[in-house]
């Protein structure tokens, strides 16, 4: 899987097999304390990854290189993973589920204690790192990820401006008008659903806080109606459906590729893609092999304004958590502060860290030219949600929820929109009275 997760991947309407054998026993509540003196850690440790590129092309071997300049004695070990979430998930039944790795999205958050190692207290980590809430149960935090990502439109500078159009779009009407100005007088694809790949269009879920600038954005998912008028998850399907029904897409979306989809987008046949800020250098990437300018890429975010200005959010991305069961849990430790302090991989991917005292990417300044606010949504509520998108079985971090939406908005699928989210909104606030507060 040559991409980096948006945010989360797909949380599962079931969690584990009952009576698995990874829900902790002794070990539950086990601290992952860091280690003082480098020269004591001893082991070998097992890393899994969603990235298997980075596997395949040797880039995590250097960051070990790297991390083994301080710590000599441990030895790291990579697994990368192409399925990683139903893999990951299979695994878990057992207690050899590696040393390191990236908390699957199908977890419950309180579940945390029974399967992975606590790196302290959120009290004490919060001040040094952003998003700690995310996995925080009962003051202690079970995860770290290496870096945040912000959603966006990934974009062809060249070809936007071939079409005249110079300017971001400040309304969903005004992104309509300029694909529609792209599909005149260009030969660009205006817009990409990537429709076949699936996880490529749960990251319109990830519209929510940017379209009101609300950093409680995941409060109103926990007790109102994501799909009210006005609603920031109303927005994004509706803008997605327009863009659809407005035939501003790839003639055939069932037969979309997400690989090709990235020189395709470099070289200009393709204009837009709604993404997130971590497949900024991926396309660029791609611009590089196939010859072209990667300059040419270009991030813009969600078309609505508070206030006069566009707002993102920034949340992290994959957490790496410490498998409780390790019997190397300092050294997983180690790996993990070094990954996020000390690494590279934050810079190397034009990532935004999640150290609270680092600057913003290069590659953001846009952003900051056009005075974009970033948001960090309070995930506090983050559990419910996740509880209330089970019991419902929307599927808001799931494919087929949009995929149903696009299906719907090109005619493959019968019924209206407002018939659509009224489905939608129904079975989640059926799900809250049931859940109750």
């Amino acid at each position: 899987m040559n991409r980096r997760t948006v945010l989360a991947v797909v949380v599962g309407a079931a969690l584990l097999v009952p009576g698995c054998t990874g829900t902790g026993g002794s070990s539950k509540g086990a601290d992952a304390k860091a280690p003082t003196d480098p020269s004591k850690v001893t082991g070998t440790i097992k890393v899994l990854t969603v990235r298997t590129d980075l596997v395949q092309d040797g880039t995590l071997k250097k960051y070990a290189a790297e991390f083994n300049k301080t710590y000599p004695k441990v030895k790291v070990e990579f697994e990368g993973l192409t399925d990683y979430e139903a893999e990951v998930k299979i695994r878990m039944n057992t207690e050899n589920y590696g040393d390191v790795l990236l908390i699957p999205a199908v977890i419950k958050k309180a579940d945390y204690p029974k399967f992975f190692a606590s790196l302290g207290t959120q009290e004490e980590r919060g001040k040094k790192y952003r998003f700690t809430d995310y996995t925080t149960v009962d003051g202690k935090v079970y995860g770290q990820s290496p870096v945040a990502v912000s959603p966006g439109f990934i974009y062809n500078k060249r070809i936007w401006k071939e079409a005249g159009v110079t300017e971001w779009p400040t309304t969903p009407a005004e992104f309509i008008e300029d694909l529609k100005a792209i599909k005149t007088k260009t030969d660009a694809i205006p817009y990409y659903t990537n429709f076949a790949a699936g996880w490529t269009l749960t990251s319109w879920t990830y519209v929510d806080g940017a379209v009101t600038c609300d950093p409680q954005a995941t409060d109103k998912l926990a007790e109102g109606d994501p799909w009210a008028k006005g609603a920031d998850l109303r927005t994004g399907d509706q803008l997605l459906y327009d863009i659809v029904h407005s035939d501003l897409i790839e003639k055939d979306p069932t037969t979309s590729n997400w690989e090709e989809s990235k020189p395709r987008t470099a070289k200009g046949e393709i204009a837009t893609q709604w993404l997130g800020t971590w497949a900024i250098v991926q396309f660029q990437d791609a611009a590089k092999k196939a010859g072209v300018n990667p300059d040419d890429i270009g991030f813009m975010p969600f078309p609505s304004q508070t206030d006069g200005k566009f707002c993102a959010t920034i949340a992290p991305d994959y957490n790496q958590g410490i498998n409780v069961h390790s019997k190397h849990k300092a050294a997983a430790r180690a790996w993990i502060d070094w990954f996020t302090d000390k690494s590279t991989y934050a810079e190397d991917n034009l990532a935004i860290s999640p150290l609270k005292d680092a600057p913003l990417p290069a590659v953001m300044k846009p952003y900051e030219d056009e005075g974009v606010k970033f948001i960090e949504v309070d995930d506090a509520q983050g559990a419910r949600v996740k509880q209330l998108d089970s019991d419902s079985e929307v599927g808001i971090y799931a494919p087929e929820y949009r995929q149903n939406l696009v299906d719907l908005a090109r005619g493959a699928r019968k019924g209206s929109l407002d018939g659509f989210l009224a489905d939608l909104s129904k079975r989640w606030t059926d799900a809250q009275k049931n859940l109750g507060s």
